[in-house]
């Protein structure tokens, strides 16, 4: 009787230990321009738009700048469809892996400040 406890204790502690990892892998650290290009797995950087880009229909390929609140700036590349309102945003989240000297975006979060705004107030 005692091992099928011992058993199912074990099964459960395994896991728990293999959830918890799994569940770490998946978290994706904000972190400045410089600790990107020093990592070399997915981090999420939050900048200032400092242009509008250039998108190319034929490869389907958005690249900008950003910079971040220390003033580093970095080039981005973002392999997929221009967000709809990235024109009207003026910071953007970019999610993805530093190499090569370019930030490869795989997923970009645009902050709109009209979408916040008070209506009828004029920035």
């Amino acid at each position: 009787m005692k091992k099928k406890y011992i058993i199912g204790g074990l099964i459960i502690i395994v896991f728990i230990t293999w959830a918890a990892i799994s569940f770490q892998d998946t978290l994706t650290p904000y972190v400045s321009i410089n600790e990107a290009k020093a990592m070399e797995k997915r981090v999420q950087i939050a900048g200032i738009r400092m242009d509008s880009g250039q998108f190319d229909l034929q490869s389907n390929m958005l690249r900008f700048r950003i910079k971040d609140d220390k003033g580093d700036v970095l080039m981005v590349y973002y392999d997929g469809p221009k967000p709809g309102n990235f024109d009207q945003a003026t910071q953007v989240v970019c999610k993805g892996i530093y190499k090569n000297g370019v930030f490869h975006a795989d997923e970009i979060l645009v902050k709109c400040p009209s979408k916040y705004q008070q209506e009828g107030v004029k920035v």
